[in-house]
Formats: C-alpha cells, sequence, structure tokens
C-alpha cells in the first residue's frame, strides 16, 4: 500500500497549476501518488492536466459546490495511507519533502505537520509551529493542509470537510480530532511547503466570515467553551497585547499600573469573578 497521496484541486489557477504540478513531479521519490481534482476549468488548466496525465495517477475536471467539494472529491478517490493537500499555487519546499516525510510515517501517530513558508508578491516568512498543540493555539491558528499529512481513516472514522462552510472546514476537522478525540499528532521539524498566501480569503470580509464559522464549531463541540474563547478573543486584542509588551519593562508597567490605580478611583468597586 502506497503511503502518501498528493491532492491538487484547481480552478481557473493556470499559472498555479503548472507551478504545482512542477514541484510535484520533481520530487525525487516515487512512491506516492499524484491527484488533481479541476472543477470544469474554462482558462487552460484541463488542457495542461492532459498533456502531463501521464503522471497524474487520477484526475477529474468537473464543476463542484466549492473548494471543500473538491477537497472532498479528492479524499474519497485517494489510496494513499496519508493525504496531503497541495492546491494550486502552493508547492513543496525542495526536492526531498516527500522522502523525508515518508520515513516519519508510522501507525504511531495519525497527523504529522511540520512549517510552511508563507509566500506574497514581495515578502516570503517563515511560519513555524508548536510541538505541543492546544485549544488555545486553535483559538488563533490552525494547521495549514499544505504542510500536514493526515490519515486518510480519520476522515471516515470522523467526517469529511464540511462543505456548508466556506473557509474554515479544515480548521473544524483539527479542532475536533486533536483537541475533542485526541488523535496522536507528530510535529516535523522540517519545512514542509511554499503557501501562497495571496488567496481571497486573506480580504478582511472573509477574515470576518472564518470568525463567525469558528463560532458554529465551537458552539457545536465545545459549548462550554464559547465564553472563555470571546473572553480570550479580548485578551489577543490589540490594546492587550500592548499592556503585555509593556509589563516587560519594569519602570513603563510601574507608571501604567500608577495610572491604571488612579483611574480606578473613579470607577465603581471592582469586584474578581
Amino acid at each position: 500500500m502506497i503511503k502518501i497521496s498528493v491532492i491538487t484541486i484547481n480552478y481557473n489557477d493556470q499559472k498555479g497549476l503548472e507551478k504545482t504540478i512542477s514541484s510535484v513531479f520533481s520530487q525525487n521519490f516515487d512512491k506516492f501518488e499524484f491527484i488533481v481534482i479541476d472543477g470544469g476549468s474554462k482558462d487552460g488548466s484541463k488542457e495542461l492536466i492532459i498533456k502531463n496525465s501521464e503522471k497524474i495517477d487520477f484526475w477529474i475536471s468537473e464543476s463542484d459546490t466549492g473548494v471543500y467539494n473538491a477537497m472532498n472529491k479528492g479524499i474519497k478517490a485517494a489510496k494513499g495511507e496519508f493525504i496531503i493537500f497541495m492546491n494550486s499555487g502552493d508547492t513543496f519546499c525542495n526536492e526531498y519533502v516527500l522522502s523525508q516525510v515518508n520515513y516519519y510515517l508510522t501507525p504511531e501517530f495519525d497527523i504529522y505537520y511540520g512549517d510552511n513558508y508563507k509566500i506574497k508578491p514581495n515578502s516570503k516568512y517563515l511560519k513555524k509551529y508548536p510541538e505541543k498543540l492546544s485549544f488555545s493555539f486553535f483559538y488563533s491558528s490552525s494547521l495549514n493542509h499544505q504542510s500536514t499529512f493526515i490519515r486518510r481513516k480519520l476522515f471516515f472514522d470522523h467526517f469529511l470537510y464540511s462543505e456548508n462552510f466556506k473557509i474554515i472546514s479544515d480548521w473544524e476537522f483539527f479542532i475536533y480530532t486533536i483537541c475533542k478525540m485526541n488523535v496522536p499528532y507528530k510535529y516535523l521539524s522540517i519545512p514542509i511547503a511554499n503557501y501562497d498566501f495571496t488567496g481571497i480569503f486573506s480580504l478582511d470580509k472573509y477574515k470576518n466570515l472564518a470568525k463567525e464559522e469558528r463560532m458554529q464549531v465551537l458552539k457545536k463541540y465545545f459549548p462550554l467553551f464559547v465564553e472563555d474563547y470571546v473572553e480570550v478573543s479580548e485578551l489577543n486584542s490589540k490594546r492587550f497585547q500592548q499592556i503585555f509588551h509593556i509589563k516587560k519593562f519594569s519602570f513603563a508597567w510601574k507608571l501604567t499600573r500608577y495610572f491604571i490605580s488612579i483611574v480606578l478611583l473613579f470607577l465603581p468597586k471592582f469586584n474578581r469573578k
């Protein structure tokens, strides 16, 4: 049985798809399958897939209902023990990634994740992940599917990506399996992917939608944490972060405490919960 299925989803992004295909083909490891799920593109993507079809194990080009519908098609078509999504525009960091990761994949862990480079037109920075994951980590972040290898069986033991959400279904899958079901995971301290960070989901209106969708997930799986989640949101605000920064400097912190004590004199008495 092959260990790794690389799944690429694409819709009208021929240039990005060409870059991703080239990266996958450049791997110095050949014991994996490559799956391409195209959403019925009209920009030449389908022709590009056909041109490279001899090296693609499975592909389709048909309309879908969105990103997660396409990803679920890839999961159902995959035969590998582990799945990684390398979507159009994303690439592996180097040609040795799959051979390196394959060495670590064992029955002991179900999710393996590494670091990634976030790529913008004028910048590139390495996003490093903690070795130990927690509920608070998923409050403000998530694992990137471009640098995460997921045991395919997990999707059928629990659930496929929700097609009702537009943005956070992969986050829902991770926070549920890791924080609620205690699925064993392992951090690989190596860069896995170059993540194309220029998509529409970086726009403010999608960030707000992501918050709304995340709250739906929390109410469903972690109802007792919803109030804490809101409080943590406040603690992560810019003002609170500035206060935490001031605390690092003793003199500035003394001045801040002094002014706060004066302000409190004019307010109703504070009662600790």
